[in-house]
């Protein structure tokens, strides 16, 4: 999100005055959580929430929870802290901090820890099945498995190396009713209570996710037999056998992508263990939606804006021009330098300048992005991310060229976990993201005065230059798939780029796309150079691997 900025003047007033009193207000300085460095935990600029002010540390498996070393908690310069910023601490429960200057802030230090945890059993059909809350551990075994003579094969329920465990895996061999086992780990005793459970299934398919030309695939059988599965389009007679290289087999769980598919056509799908057979299910393929206006042909002049679109109201993609239009700047615009064999007539070319007269006023980053500018606030632009979008591309195509120049401007804060200075080499990227956003969680803009909802159904994602709290954030609970391609080196001729999107998870349908480009990575912070130029031309979307 690299936002653009319309500049306000304001004019210095002299008066004369009879008395001065001494009422002039303290600066409003937000206080923030920097950084953590100490022993047995990570934490990275993206595990500081400055918006919900919450710093996550990630802790090691072996680390003692409630013995956290702390070395040191970087913090705005100035601030004070209600507790010592160094020492051990507890960290079952939220560790609350104060920070005070002008005003307090209160953050939160968080501990999250993740212990691996595995029962296995012999014969056993499908995963283990773990329940931290209840400390419960259960697997299935075919019904014809005799429960007095049970070989456990591995059984892991605290952290590795540290954990002691009575009885032994060794001597747990009867599971006519639910075993408990006591472990030990630093200072915390536990009682599980461990399930082997008879069941008729042999092999079932678990899951099924159809894209537009892949369907991801699920299963569970019993593990040493012959796992896999087959396809075919519904209605066929004849049955196609998902490659076993293609198959990733984990004790008695599978899974495999199947590629190469037809959008909207319905395939049958099974999973086998053996000569087993789990029931078939019909899955339907997706459609293969285009990017709109992803070639940049359409272009239009309104009131004297550039818009990339057809109007202004019916563009697809937004830009920063309108806040820019104050200071008689166009930011982004069309251009005849397409790329080599294009067959278009024209191509994106984004500016980052100063966006001021008589050279007053702020850096305004050249950028394009899905969605639509919302309205100019001073010297802060409002612009609104995301339009509807529920397919499921892998990746996003396209052609770049870049040249980043030295930085000229630095805003009065940095981005979290990175700072940078005037001098430094300005750097592009551009970031496609698919998610689950709601105007009601995201289009909220908590310094707008009147209506702070400035979101919509269409576009739900409020980015609001005054307040990082909005900024758009990759790791947030609503993204789906992210990717991201960072320019810093230069890209003298035009050069094809393919942004490999990840996904967090199969199976869930996201509402919205997000893209944006830039040509100051950090604009939005108010960073870069007004010299950097971004060229972007032919984007298509990607729906096979």
């Amino acid at each position: 999100m690299r936002i653009f900025r319309r500049l306000s003047l304001v004019l210095p007033v002299l008066a004369a005055v009879s008395c001065i009193r001494n009422d002039i207000p303290y600066p409003v300085v937000e206080l923030e959580i920097l950084g953590v460095a100490g022993e047995g935990f990570t934490c990275s600029g993206a595990d500081i929430d400055t918006g919900e002010r919450i710093v996550t540390l990630h802790l090691d498996e072996v680390t003692d929870i409630s013995r956290v070393r702390i070395d040191s908690v970087s913090v705005t310069e100035g601030a004070k802290a209600s507790i010592p910023l160094s020492g051990v601490f507890d960290l079952r429960a939220d560790v609350s901090v104060v920070l005070s200057l002008y005003q307090d802030y209160e953050w939160t230090l968080r501990g999250e820890q993740t212990i691996t945890r595995a029962f296995a059993v012999e014969g056993q059909i499908g995963a283990a099945e773990f329940d931290e809350e209840l400390r419960t551990a259960r697997v299935n075994v075919p019904l014809d498995a005799d429960l007095n003579d049970v070989r456990v094969t591995e059984l892991k329920l605290g952290p590795e190396g540290i954990t002691t465990m009575t009885p032994s895996a060794e001597e747990l061999t009867s599971f006519e009713t639910y075993r408990t086992v006591d472990i030990r780990y630093h200072d915390f005793e536990e009682r599980w209570m461990l399930y082997v459970v008879p069941t008729d299934i042999v092999v079932e398919l678990t899951g099924a996710d159809a894209w537009t030309r892949l369907i991801w695939l699920r299963a569970q059988g019993r593990p040493g037999t012959a796992l896999g599965f087959r396809y075919r389009v519904q209605g066929a007679e004849e049955w196609n056998e998902v490659p076993a290289e293609r198959v990733e087999v984990e004790g008695g769980t599978f899974r495999a992508c199947l590629s190469g598919l037809e959008p909207r056509t319905v395939y049958e799908v099974v999973a086998y263990s053996d000569e087993e057979l789990s029931a078939v299910a019909a899955v339907t393929t997706g459609e293969e939606t285009p990017l709109e206006n992803g070639g940049f042909e359409e272009w239009c002049t309104e009131g004297g804006i550039v818009y990339p679109g057809l109007s202004k109201d019916g563009a697809y993609w937004g830009t920063g021009n309108t806040g820019a239009a104050i200071a008689g700047t166009t930011l982004t615009d069309k251009t005849d330098d397409v790329r080599p064999g294009s067959a278009g007539t024209y191509a994106a070319k984004l500016e980052s300048k100063l966006a001021g007269i008589a050279g007053v006023g702020r850096l305004a980053a050249g950028n394009l992005f899905v969605g639509r500018y919302v309205a100019t606030r001073g010297t802060n632009g409002i612009v609104g991310f995301g339009r509807p979008f529920t397919m499921r591309p892998t990746a996003l195509k396209g052609w770049v060229k870049y040249r980043g120049g030295e930085i000229t401007d630095v805003g009065t804060t940095q981005p979290p976990g990175v700072t940078v200075s005037k001098g430094d080499p300005d750097s592009g990227i551009i970031y496609v993201a698919l998610g689950t956003w709601t105007k009601e969680e995201y289009g909220v803009c908590e310094k707008e005065e009147g209506d702070k909802l400035v979101g919509t159904d269409e576009v739900p994602i409020c980015v609001d230059t005054r307040d990082r709290n909005t900024f758009f954030d990759p790791d947030a609970p609503a993204v789906v798939a992210y990717g991201e391609l960072v320019l810093d080196e230069a890209v003298a001729e035009w050069q094809e780029f393919t942004i490999k999107l990840d996904y967090r998870a199969t199976d869930i349908v996201p509402t919205h796309l997000v893209l944006v480009c830039s040509a100051s990575r950090y604009g939005d912070y108010y960073i870069g150079s007004r010299s950097s130029i971004l060229w972007v031309d032919d984007f298509e979307l990607i729906y096979d691997e």
